[in-house]
């Protein structure tokens, strides 16, 4: 197995921090834009696409900054790929940026881009910052 690029992307999102990390740290958050439906047991969360499962590990989060989660297959293959999604917010203009960072195989980066894209269209309308 090749091993998998990083890749960062930077989205616009006109809301709160606070409003925001709701939608990405909570499971009702996440079914909302991320997934068809997210369940979690502690720091084990389950991603249904379809109805597809995936599961990921949550690996790190600090409150209304940013997640981090570890697909399963991942570390079962003793990986340390990861997605995370981080708020950053312009200290001049205030503007409010969803930081994702995702690793993908050499072929699927731009398909990863293209996932990412969707889910955070949807997430936007789903908050109404569109």
């Amino acid at each position: 197995m090749s091993d998998k690029i990083k890749y960062e992307m930077e989205f616009v999102i006109r809301a709160s921090p606070n409003l925001l990390y709701q939608y990405m740290a909570t499971p009702s958050g996440m079914s909302e834009w991320f997934a068809d439906n997210v369940n979690s047991r502690g720091e084990l969360y389950t991603f249904i696409w379809d109805g597809t499962e995936e599961q990921a590990k949550l690996v790190n989060k600090k409150s209304n900054e940013r997640i981090r989660f570890r697909w399963l297959e991942d570390e079962e293959d003793g990986e340390d790929y990861y997605f995370e999604l981080r708020i950053q917010v312009d200290e001049i203009t205030k503007d409010v940026s969803l930081i994702i960072t995702d690793y993908a195989e050499d072929d699927e980066v731009e398909e990863g881009k293209m996932f990412w894209e969707n889910q955070i269209s949807e997430l936007k309308h789903v908050i109404g910052s569109v």
